[in-house]
């Protein structure tokens, strides 16, 4: 019986043991289960949070966007509006105003969206509400001072140098045709060979909005040199000589001009100028000459003056009109003016040492036109092309022993040039302006270089 009731005993814990092993097992699988849920859970949460995330940094990046959209433009419109204000400055003379406050800002704010745009340009809003470009304000007001007209400016002076070089050569015959066939007589090739410096001041003031006045005094200093073939009888010498080297006062220009038509989108701004030339320079007419060789026949081989003229020697008139239109980054511009000479008596025109004729010159009138293109390339910088003609009609004399007018043959002249020229700003108040001219006709200088600094009180 003992024995009977151990065995029972024993099955009883096994069977104790086995169920509370069963209820253990279960219990850990529940647990479990419920961890794996409550992960589950977590990661659902941190996907729910990151997708809400994500959507609200794309509605933040696309705002940025709009709100970068925005400032952009109205960032161009306060530069527009600064632009206009600059323009208008200019073409009524005044200097354009230093941007402040929200346009400040604005420019700072749009800095890299500007970074893009052309330097030398801005986009401007005319009165009829169209668009167009317009160059910088600087490089338009020198290539108005220099090509155009730059009204009510304060009070600017000038400084200039030119150097123009001139060779010509001619065929002289001495002599008759025998038969209308054979020369008789001296043939000799002359060739005259001028350089000529010009120092420059000129003084412009605007007087008003639409009204600017200017004077221009030259020195003039010229070397010629005179050479002529068959000295002495022989065909292969040849006689040189050279006159000149002083300084002398040319023909003071005073003038004025009156603005016409202001710029517009449509139409270029338009002036009408007058100028008045007086006869300070020495006229080439009563000059004393020096005779170098003579024929036995006491005829003159070889004489040269002893002096340069440096002016007409009469007064001048000039009336005509000029125009500019900026088309980003070009500005054009073109003139042209008539010039009347006035008749004046002389005590002697002609050029023989040995002879006194006095009389009346007429050196008729003179057509001039010009037309160019410039180019802005950046706030102090600007490169131009120009091409220019003067056409002269034949000149006049009178001497008072017939009291005929006698027309001279071979006075008319056509002197064309091109030009290339550029501005840059040195300082605020200086500019350095630079001009290589290229003669294109006989009648115009080989070449010409010119440097000029015009200086704003």
């Amino acid at each position: 019986m003992r024995k009977i009731k151990t065995g029972a005993l024993l099955a009883l814990v096994a069977v104790t043991l086995a169920a509370s092993a069963s209820v253990a097992a279960q219990q850990t699988q529940q647990a479990g289960g419920t961890a794996a849920a409550e992960n589950t859970q977590d990661m659902q949460a941190i996907t729910r949070e990151m997708q809400a995330l994500k959507s609200r940094y794309a509605d933040e990046v696309r705002k940025l966007r709009e709100l970068e959209i925005r400032l952009q433009a109205l960032t161009a419109r306060v530069q527009a509006q600064e632009g206009v204000a600059r323009v208008q400055a200019i073409q009524q003379g005044g200097k354009p105003a230093a941007t402040t406050g929200v346009a400040g800002v604005g420019v700072a704010a749009g800095a890299a969206q500007a970074a893009t745009a052309t330097s030398s340009s801005e986009t401007l809003v005319s009165s009829e509400g169209s668009t167009r470009q317009e160059p910088t304000s600087r490089s338009v007001e020198d290539v108005l001072q220099q090509q155009h007209v730059l009204f009510n400016q304060p009070l600017t002076l000038e400084v200039g140098l030119n150097y123009a070089r001139y060779d010509r050569k001619q065929l002289t015959l001495n002599g008759f045709l025998a038969l209308d066939a054979i020369f008789l007589g001296s043939i000799a090739v002359e060739d005259v060979a001028s350089d000529t410096f010009t120092y420059t001041f000129a003084a412009r003031k605007g007087i008003t909005r639409d009204l600017s006045a200017s004077i221009e005094v030259p020195m003039v200093q010229r070397w010629t040199t005179y050479q002529k073939g068959g000295a002495g009888g022989s065909a292969a010498a040849v006689a040189e000589a050279g006159v000149g080297g002083d300084v002398a006062i040319g023909d003071v220009t005073a003038g004025a001009s009156y603005r016409l038509f202001p710029e517009t989108t449509a139409r270029p701004e338009i002036a009408l100028n007058a100028s008045v030339g007086m006869p300070t320079g020495q006229a080439p007419y009563g000059i004393p000459w020096t005779v170098l060789e003579r024929d036995n026949d006491d005829f003159i081989r070889f004489a040269v003056p002893t002096k340069q003229p440096t002016g007409q020697g009469v007064w001048s008139i000039n009336f005509g009109a000029s125009m500019l239109k900026t088309l980003d980054p070009a500005i054009l511009f073109a003139n042209a003016s008539v010039t009347h000479t006035f008749k004046k008596h002389f005590s002697d025109l002609d050029n023989s040492p040995d002879t006194v004729s006095p009389g009346k010159v007429d050196l008729g009138n003179a057509l001039n036109y010009g037309i160019g293109v410039a180019f802005a390339l950046n706030e102090r910088m600007s490169l131009s092309m120009s091409f220019s003609e003067r056409l002269n009609s034949s000149a006049r004399i009178r001497p008072d022993a017939t009291g005929v007018w006698q027309g001279i043959i071979g006075s008319s002249g056509n002197a064309a040039t091109f030009g290339i020229g550029m501005t840059y700003a040195l300082s605020e108040s200086m500019t350095f302006v630079g001009n290589l001219g290229i003669g294109l006709t006989p009648d115009a200088p080989d070449f010409s270089i010119t440097a000029k600094l015009p200086f704003t009180l």
